[in-house]
């Protein structure tokens, strides 16, 4: 069945239906979330408060992206996210540690330890980011969708699309050069 088979059948409560959309664009909700918080358990969380909101709105889909429709909900829940940490700021001992296996290549010990090191300081250069131009970059250069998919996910003009995107890619590359990640 494809997408428009699953929604239609979603609609009328078909919650296996609903799964399998849920199976199909879970890790692109995941790595949005993940982007978005820098935190596993708080993605894997508005993750799931996503898929469940999709759920109760699936009814309101009036037809289109349901990937952008999906990463909408999941873009604002994450905000949600991050103005409940504003307010009541935590600090996790596990922060920002990605999982990053020593593949079973060549890779050696120091390649392995440059390259988590790069990828903790573009985490940490996205987090630095308001949080419209971090969602910009992040549909963008790590979920890949269009401008005009970015425009729906974020409810804004494709002008307004394009402007967040220079400003937070500029913002993120000055970081990235201010800790020595990349030279200018």
């Amino acid at each position: 069945m494809d997408d428009s088979e699953l929604i239609k059948w979603s609609k009328k409560g078909d919650l296996d239906s609903f799964n399998r959309l849920v199976e199909s664009y879970q890790k692109a909700v995941y790595n949005l979330a993940l982007r978005m918080l820098s935190d596993r358990q708080a993605a894997e969380d508005a993750s799931q408060e996503a898929f469940f909101s999709a759920w109760r709105g699936i009814g309101d889909f009036r037809g289109g992206n349901f990937k952008a429709w999906m990463l909408r909900i999941t873009a604002n829940v994450c905000r949600d996210h991050l103005r409940k940490r504003k307010r009541n700021p935590t600090s996790s001992l596990e922060e920002l540690s990605m999982e990053f296996e020593l593949s079973n290549s060549t890779e050696s010990p120091e390649d392995y330890a440059l390259r988590l090191e790069v990828r903790t300081q573009i985490q940490r250069g996205l987090a630095s980011l308001p949080s419209e131009q971090r969602l910009a970059v992040v549909l963008s250069d790590i979920q890949g969708l269009s401008y005009e998919e970015i425009a729906q996910v974020m409810g804004c003009s494709l002008g307004t699309v394009r402007s967040r995107l220079s400003r937070g890619r500029a913002r993120l590359r000055d970081y990235l050069v201010q800790k020595g990640t990349f030279s200018p």
